[in-house]
């Protein structure tokens, strides 16, 4: 596969996994520094937002996706944008479904992308 094709299946495996609870998965696609930062501002390092989705904290309950656009590759680094519609249940509130736009960076080392920050809006 080439790089642009790589990092739109990361996009797309993340959200897989997000639903499935699929931790391992989510480990190895996400760089260990990787921060995610959520609409309200908040930006979570990765373990925490991963202990959440274990502890169903946060339930990813469905992902369909929308759109992949902006893809932007520039040596070991990259970028997109990817909408979906996500059903959740976050925290304490109720199950809502969101049109998530998700702003995805990934950095490649080692012959191996992975994504590095992620910055969540509404589309």
């Amino acid at each position: 596969m080439m790089d642009k094709e790589i990092i739109m299946q990361l996009y797309r495996d993340e959200n897989t996994a997000m639903v499935k609870k699929d931790i391992n998965r989510l480990n190895e696609i996400l760089a260990s520094s990787m921060t995610l930062t959520h609409m309200t501002g908040y930006v979570q390092p990765k373990l925490e937002w991963i202990d959440q989705i274990q502890n169903d904290e946060m339930q990813y309950l469905s992902s369909k996706e929308d759109n992949i656009k902006n893809i932007e590759i520039d040596g070991n680094k990259a970028s997109l944008v990817g909408q979906n519609r996500v059903q959740a249940k976050i925290w304490d509130g109720g199950v809502n479904t969101w049109p998530l736009q998700m702003k995805m960076y990934f950095e490649k080392k080692n012959g191996e992308w992975t994504v590095t920050k992620q910055v969540a809006s509404a589309y």
